[in-house]
């Protein structure tokens, strides 16, 4: 025991001697090009100010949704892979940091039986033919991290790490999202379908009225047509939006983790669409960076390849080992190893006699392979730069998705506001030109013009309601909010953590650490010492 920790004390203070020997670029955050500020900031429905948008669903005072998106964040199947990803990433990082060790460290024996042939030439007339050999031994070698290939390694490994947390939010923002869209659209597909029935219920009402003057000799028969035609095409719309909200609930089930059947539990039956408050606070420019786990994925991945950078490069210089072995030998034949007689036998082999010893320094240098080495460097070097320029292109993309989300929202509104106008004047429409029908003072084509108007403008006011809170969800969800839910709170369900530790020793790493929080400063090189 003692032994074992003065190696791993060496293997420390050797990597802490040569911790400024790192070959490679250290890693510099890359610059990339983000806005001041929103183009749509003095809107008087926008506010710039620094906010909290951890719950943003939240804003729309919807008990229901909140419910739906917890459960969301807790039983959703593709969550729950990025989640073991990470555990994935975690036990990578310490196979990484392992390598900072002594790589051979094993024990090993064999016991041999042999039986040489008389005949063979050069036998000596005193050897024993048939003899035993018994051999225990410790074996013992060690790379040195001279050059830091063991420690940009560990730092890319830590890096995939950061990444596959990043990818976890990222997830989970799109997920809370997901469900906050999905929600909207079947509570819109529910006032469609309110809707329809209404105009069914007015149209079948019409339909009374101009078949009694029909009957009466009043009008003719085409106006009976025109009404049945107008009824029967008003119908036919109900089916067409029933598929749309059972898909609806069908996708939102699957987003809850769980069958299709079985969502009619947690949601209940027809609400109106969710309202979205008088003021959307989208922040301040700057906490887009720091906020989006898409741009946070992009920027670990480019400080990970950057070490990678220094792990090819290493293979440049020449590689110093330490190596050794230490054990017990005998045997029980006639001739001892000085070929004299007299030999030893298996109870020997605890003593001091038996004990030998191998060890010394060794060094490697590939020096008639710098083009295939250089080539490399220059690979990962290539890798790299596309990395820098995707990281670029995400914080523009970023930018993008705030800013078409913004304007959609807000003029969405705008759209809602003549919409509902135009509700009240065909309304009042149908019931004037009803009026007139009835007194005879315009043809039932009036009529009919009035309802198709009428249910026309109520859809599509419809429509832009659930437009509205849509591109509200598509604003929150393009500002990078959502994941902070996830905070103190294990990346796998608990009862698969159970699974796993079940079936597979997992010591510690199935537990999340501070460390694994998004990073705000450069401080990354942290990591969880290894699980022996």
């Amino acid at each position: 025991m003692k032994t074992r920790c003065l190696i791993y004390g060496l293997a420390i203070g050797f990597a802490l001697v040569f911790s400024g020997c790192a070959v490679g670029p250290d890693y510099v955050k890359p610059e990339a090009p983000q806005p001041q500020k929103w183009l749509e900031e003095k809107d008087p429905l926008i506010k710039s100010e620094p906010a909290d948008l951890s719950e943003w669903w939240t804003l729309f005072n919807d008990p229901e949704l909140n419910t739906l998106i917890d459960m969301a964040s807790q039983q959703n199947l593709s969550l729950r892979i990025a989640g073991i990803r990470i555990l994935e990433a975690r036990a990578q990082l310490g196979i990484a940091i392992g390598d900072l060790y002594p790589q051979l460290q094993s024990v090993g024996g064999n016991a041999t039986y042999t039986s040489a042939s008389e005949n063979a030439a050069n036998t000596s007339p005193v050897a024993d033919y048939n003899y035993g050999t018994i051999d225990l031994g410790f074996d013992a070698a060690w790379e040195l991290d001279f050059w830091g290939k063991f420690r940009r390694a560990v730092e890319s490994n830590l890096g995939k790490l950061e990444t596959s947390i990043a990818s976890y939010d990222d997830i989970l923002v799109t997920l809370t999202a997901e469900v906050a869209r999905t929600y909207v659209i079947i509570r819109k597909q529910e006032a469609l379908l309110k809707i329809a029935r209404e105009n069914v219920t007015i149209q079948e009402q019409s339909l009374k009225i101009v078949e009694t003057r029909f009957k009466e000799g009043d009008i003719t028969e085409l106006d009976v047509q025109q009404a049945q035609t107008l009824l029967q095409d008003t119908k036919a719309t109900i089916p067409r939006i029933q598929i749309g909200l059972r898909q609806g609930k069908n996708g939102l089930a699957v987003l809850l983790g769980m069958l299709p059947g079985e969502l009619e539990t947690v949601l209940t039956s027809s609400k109106p669409i969710p309202t979205t408050p008088a003021e959307a606070n989208v922040g301040i420019p700057s906490e887009l960076l720091r906020r989006r786990p898409d741009i946070r994925l992009a920027e670990r991945q480019v400080a990970s390849q950057s070490a990678l950078i220094g792990v090819a490069k290493a293979d440049l210089y020449p590689h110093f080992s330490l190596f050794g072995s230490i054990g017990l030998q005998t045997s029980n034949a006639d001739l001892t190893s000085a070929g004299y007689p007299g030999g030893s036998s298996f109870s020997d082999l605890w003593s001091s006699d038996s004990v030998y010893f191998i060890g010394g320094p060794a060094i490697s240098w590939n020096i008639f392979n710098y083009g295939r080495i250089k080539n490399q460097v220059r690979v990962q070097d290539a890798r790299f730069q596309q990395l820098v320029v995707n990281y670029q292109d995400t914080v523009l993309k970023a930018a993008q998705e705030v800013e078409d989300a913004m304007v959609a929202y807000l003029r969405s509104q705008d759209e809602m506001k003549y919409l509902t106008e135009s509700v009240k004047a065909a309304t009042r429409s149908v019931d004037l030109s009803m009026i007139q029908y009835q007194e005879g003072m315009v043809d039932y084509q009036r009529v009919l013009d009035s309802q198709r108007a009428q249910s026309q403008a109520q859809n599509r006011l419809t429509e832009a309601e659930g437009s509205v809170t849509l591109n509200f969800v598509a604003l929150y969800k393009a500002l990078g909010g959502g994941w902070q839910i996830r905070e103190g709170r294990d990346f796998v369900p608990e009862e698969t953590i159970k699974t796993m530790q079940e079936r597979t020793d997992w010591g510690n790493l199935l537990t999340p650490e501070e460390s694994e929080t998004p990073p705000e400063d450069e401080d990354r090189l942290r990591w969880r010492a290894p699980d022996w």
